[in-house]
């Protein structure tokens, strides 16, 4: 397929008749009804299979195999459709701090795009998992900015380096610490290696999948879900059955399950790590 029939493929699953200008309001729609429609999910790191991320094997696995994927899937897919949309964007990456201190010092292993519309910069993330922002974020600003989901906020050192914060139950979480340096291709490569394959890697055998929704959040975590709303308590529910994992992919994540010898035998671990 060419590139011009993936471009249409793309925009039609996000809604689109006909390619949208460059705006910040474009950016917005396209934000919020990407992190709605494709899952964020790591069945193949769960299964210990490569994770190319050369454009056409993205394009293939989420447009055409009916699968999502993680940031360096997601948020490449997503860059080039906004620099084609004739937006200036390009790629960065920073330092998942999330779950730990917001100062702490971990490998370069998230890929987000910084784009500039008007003389003011915004940061555009499809690719955070459970914690996804679902609107573009002014980077050079402070205050505290609202989403569909929940407020988000940056906060810079002085020294080059930006930390992105999000407010879960009335407290500020640090997500990622990023800087604006420029990236190559080999960067993407060595980030996606130790992320896809490295035994320390909290992806390697493991099943994160997130998709966002109107005013809630979907995540599973292994065989852990739950539905995060933003005016009551999240629902939690342990799968008990790899068939119970694997509706909950097709239905409510809208994730096309691959056909893997191992797959089942790597749901039932999962249930009965959680039992």
């Amino acid at each position: 397929m060419s590139r011009l029939t993936h471009r249409s493929l793309y925009l039609q699953r996000l809604g689109y008749d006909a390619p949208p200008p460059p705006t910040l309001q474009t950016l917005q729609d396209l934000q919020l009804r990407h992190v709605c429609t494709f899952a964020f999910e790591s069945l193949s790191t769960l299964l210990h299979l490569p994770v190319p991320i050369d454009l056409p094997s993205v394009e293939q696995k989420v447009l055409l195999d009916g699968r999502g994927g993680y940031c360096y899937e997601l948020n490449q897919m997503f860059l080039t459709l906004l620099q084609e949309l004739g937006f200036d964007a390009r790629g960065i990456t920073g330092r998942v701090v999330m779950g730990g201190p917001a100062d702490a010092h971990t490998a370069r292993t998230h890929r987000l795009s910084l784009v500039t519309l008007d003389g003011a910069r915004y940061i555009t993330d499809v690719g955070f998992g459970g914690m996804v922002p679902s609107s573009p974020l002014l980077l050079d600003s402070e205050a505290v900015q609202p989403t569909a989901h929940e407020p988000y906020r940056l906060t810079f050192d002085g020294q080059g380096s930006y930390t992105l914060w999000a407010q879960v139950a009335e407290e500020w979480r640090g997500l990622y610490v990023f800087d604006l340096q420029m990236q190559g291709d080999i960067d993407y490569t060595i980030g996606n290696w130790y992320v896809s394959t490295h035994p320390e890697s909290p992806f390697v055998g493991q099943l994160k999948v997130a998709r966002l929704a109107e005013g809630k959040r979907h995540t599973l975590n292994n065989a852990n879900y739950a539905v995060h709303y933003l005016d009551r308590p999240s629902e939690k529910h342990t799968a008990q059955s790899a068939d119970e994992l694997l509706t909950l992919l097709q239905e409510t994540f809208g994730i096309r399950v691959p056909e893997h010898a191992q797959l089942r035998q790597a749901f039932d671990g999962l249930v009965l790590a959680n039992s």
